[in-house]
């Protein structure tokens, strides 16, 4: 399975979700940046409301693409108990990170323009990105979505390794995606065209999911 990029691997993921489409409770949330274009697709096709909820990976000293964990907006940080023991990540190091990605969630989230709708209770909330590899950061965003009583958590993505998204059927009430390969090598691996998502692309992603409205009849999948 090879996605010729977020917007096929959104319509792609859509189609799976069609289900979702006769709920009148939907909210789609993106994770920056490249998963606000995939939930861009989603949101398209069930005419759902479309929300960033900004997160920010805490990455391993001298190592960033390692995740030892991840923050989100509502004060949320999860850690990889794991990696912090394996690597033996002294607390004051954990802080100096955590507090970096904090003033980076700030200014991402001035930025970007747009945040998660802010009324979780009751609603199905569909947390989007454009892969699942370890899962720090989606992690995180379950949590800030958790503390908000959603009636129901959907994590939605285009590709993950088997493992990863056996974790995460653990953790919420639905786990929807394209494709499971093993060996996984990584999200990019999947995508033609993998190229970094950039702030500009994510406003006009939400300007462009304002053109629709939660009361109209969802689009047919």
């Amino acid at each position: 399975m090879i996605f010729a990029d977020r917007s096929d691997a959104g319509r792609q993921l859509a189609a799976k979700l069609g289900g979702l489409a006769r709920r009148g409770d939907v909210i789609v949330w993106g994770l920056p940046r490249g998963g606000v274009i995939v939930a861009l697709e989603v949101a398209r096709a069930l005419r759902a409301p479309l929300g960033v909820c900004s997160v920010r990976k805490l990455g391993v000293p001298g190592q960033p693409e390692l995740a030892m964990g991840a923050v989100a907006v509502g004060g949320v940080r999860v850690l990889n108990d794991e990696i912090v023991a394996m690597l033996r990540i002294g607390k004051a190091t954990i802080e100096d990170v955590t507090q970096r990605e904090l003033r980076e969630l700030e200014r991402m989230q001035h930025s970007l323009g747009g945040q998660a709708p802010a009324d979780l209770a009751g609603k199905t909330v569909i947390l989007v990105d454009d892969g699942l590899a370890t899962g720090a950061t989606m992690r995180a965003v379950v949590e800030a979505a958790r503390r908000q009583d959603p009636a129901r958590i959907v994590v939605a993505v285009p590709v993950a390794p088997p493992d990863t998204r056996l974790t995460f059927e653990r953790l919420v009430d639905q786990v929807t995606c394209v494709s499971t390969p093993e060996p996984f090598y990584g999200v990019g691996a999947w995508y033609r065209d993998f190229r970094q998502t950039t702030d500009r692309e994510v406003r006009n992603a939400l300007e462009q999911a304002r053109s629709w409205s939660a009361a109209e009849p969802p689009a047919t999948l």
